[in-house]
């Protein structure tokens, strides 16, 4: 089988290959058939060339694939993050002091930018905060926050 394989597949059937996957990612959009189609593109361009057997151009095929994936997959694609049910916060988010914090009691906070889908918090602080006064993030336990006067 690979003796037939080696006479009848000739590097035209790497170009062809190589334009069949292009299309179909065109199609799809997901990148993947790309590091395949330009694989088998290059592997009969070196078939050309060199004149290699079939197994070889399958395993250049093969590792030049794998290699594109991965390389796709770690450098060119950006990580999905899903905020499913909660915006973006970060402990540098500010806000105001809307009913006075006593040290191991709660008061009230209101966030200029929505935490975790609310802007009014209950909140805690290790120092006594009067109404008004501008706070920050220490720290998210729960439902209760730790401020500190900035």
């Amino acid at each position: 089988m690979i003796a037939l394989l080696n006479e009848t597949v000739l590097w035209w059937h790497w170009i062809v290959l190589g334009i069949i996957l292009l299309i179909l990612e065109m199609s799809s959009g997901t990148f993947i058939m790309l590091g395949l189609g330009v694989s088998a593109m290059f592997v009969g361009i070196v078939d050309l060339i060199f004149g290699t057997s079939f197994t070889m151009e399958l395993a250049v095929w093969m590792v030049l694939s794998v290699l594109s994936v991965v390389a796709w997959f770690r450098w060119v694609k950006e990580p999905t993050v899903s905020h499913t049910g909660q915006s973006n916060y970060t402990l540098d988010t500010l806000g105001t002091v809307t009913e006075e914090i006593h040290p191991h009691m709660r008061g009230k906070v209101l966030f200029d930018t929505p935490v975790l889908g609310n802007s009014t918090w209950h909140a805690t602080s290790r120092e006594s905060l009067d109404k008004g006064v501008r706070i920050k993030i220490m720290d998210v336990n729960g439902q209760l926050i730790e401020v500190q006067k900035i």
